[in-house]
């Protein structure tokens, strides 16, 4: 996402149900909450819960679903496949205007009560689509009124751009909610309604004739409801410890690829996806590279922008597609969810995972950055003995300038805040404790109970 002080998609939301905020920090209205932040508990009851996850990964997972035409494989790594065609229709691709057939399948999920009816819904997903293939994800959600969403197209993806592009789908709504990107938001939080459930379903495709499927290994969606809030509560810092993340620079790229965004302040999100993806071990060959100018350092990271670049958002920040991105290389997975603070963050390094999160500041409220975004991805690689954060941030001049240390009080709040003013004054959304989480296909214990800890199974 950009560095400038641009309306962004997440500014365009919060505009769009704030009902009225008065000038002051003490109140904030009605914009969609948009972090993972914990509500203030009375006293002597817990912090109420802010985020549920569910995630469909296993073999009786994906035997519980409702198919048409999809299999259920069960293996080291179970997922869903395209059996037998259901049907055959055409698509129109609106980035190319190119029309063309293809076969489908596909599988609905069980409906999932959500453990916190929530203001917001994020889906995101797993799979391998070779050549020939792609995937659509939708939502359906069920209001606390008892009334349904339509089915809203939340992604329609391949891991390449050879048989479509990459795109979310604007301009869907029903009054009563919207669809922004990458992101299901009721339109009037302070009303009190709320998603209860939700359904997500998959739809397969592939050239016909063929034998060719894509193959889903992870399919999975956040509820959130997190009160607006300029300011959050202080944790303690409880962990000193720093994780070897290799560094890259956004900003040597600038000007690289247009039709990627054009690179620099643009890359933010692919930039922090490659690091964690090196760290784990991801490895792109020569001639996966090839396309890339010669001249051109770190060409990998012009290859993560390439292959999460949403050709509707006409960016490379879609959440989605970014935890998508990851899980195509072999051995890992990924996911988009919100924590509730820094001391989740130190449970996960400390079981060796490191983070990427969403923040927005002005220059002057994280010391030391020299800029202000109204949307930036860095990693969290760890915490010094004070309790400092020490992040991999890619908005930096070149790599070796990459590892900064923000001050841990500045840090959480620029994160897991829903409201903020921007440089005119004006109220905006904060981004809030959003985070991408990229680990191994078959965490080791420790791992797994760290992010079952955070809620992420």
């Amino acid at each position: 996402m950009s560095r400038a002080e641009l309306p962004s998609r997440r500014t365009l939301l919060a505009a769009a149900v704030v009902a009225a905020v008065a000038g002051s920090a003490a109140t904030a209205s009605a914009a969609a909450p948009t972090a993972g932040a914990t509500r203030p508990a009375a006293p002597g009851r817990a912090a109420a819960r802010t985020v549920d996850n569910r995630a469909w990964t296993t073999y009786p997972d994906w035997r519980s679903g409702t198919a048409a035409g999809t299999r259920a494989v069960a293996g080291l790594r179970p997922g869903l496949v395209i059996a037998e065609a259901a049907g055959t229709t055409d698509y129109t691709d609106p980035h190319t205007g190119r029309t063309a057939a293809w076969e489908y399948a596909t599988w609905t999920s069980p409906v999932h009560r959500l453990a916190v009816p929530s203001t917001e819904a994020i889906a995101s997903w797993n799979a391998r689509t070779p050549e020939g293939t792609w995937i659509q994800v939708e939502l359906k959600g069920t209001y606390s009124d008892g009334t349904d969403t339509p089915w809203y197209v939340m992604g329609r993806w391949a891991a390449g751009d050879a048989d479509i592009r990459r795109t979310s789908v604007d301009d869907q709504e029903d009054g009563k909610s919207s669809v922004w990107t990458d992101t299901l938001a009721v339109d009037d939080a302070a009303s009190g309604l709320r998603i209860a459930s939700v359904r997500l379903r998959l739809t397969l495709y592939r050239r016909p004739g063929t034998r060719l499927t894509p193959t889903v290994w992870r399919l999975g969606v956040m509820g959130s409801d997190v009160p607006d809030r300029f300011t959050v509560p202080a944790s303690t810092p409880g962990l000193a410890k720093e994780l070897l993340v290799p560094r890259y620079s956004q900003e040597i790229h600038k000007g690289q690829y247009p039709e990627y965004d054009n690179g620099g302040e643009a890359w933010c999100s692919p930039t922090s996806s490659q690091m964690i993806i090196e760290y784990w071990g991801g490895r792109l060959t020569q001639e996966q590279l090839s396309w890339v100018d010669p001249a051109y350092a770190d060409p990998q990271v012009c290859h993560a922008a390439r292959h999460t670049y949403d050709h509707q958002y006409a960016g490379c920040g879609n959440w989605p597609f970014n935890a998508a991105y990851a899980a195509t290389f072999p051995g890992l997975q990924g996911v988009v969810t919100r924590l509730r603070s820094l001391t989740d963050l130190e449970t996960l390094i400390a079981a060796g995972i490191p983070a990427i999160t969403s923040q927005s500041f002005l220059e002057e409220e994280l010391t030391g950055a020299g800029y202000g975004t109204s949307g930036h991805l860095m990693t969290v690689i760890g915490f010094t003995a004070d309790g400092d954060v020490i992040a991999n941030d890619p908005a930096s001049d070149d790599n070796e300038a990459v590892r900064r240390i923000y001050k841990r009080r500045e840090w959480e709040n620029i994160w897991l805040r829903t409201k903020r003013y921007n440089a005119s004054g004006k109220v905006v959304s904060g981004t809030g404790g959003v985070c991408y989480l990229y680990f191994p296909a078959r965490p080791t214990s420790r791992q797994r109970k760290a992010l079952a800890a955070v809620g992420v199974r």
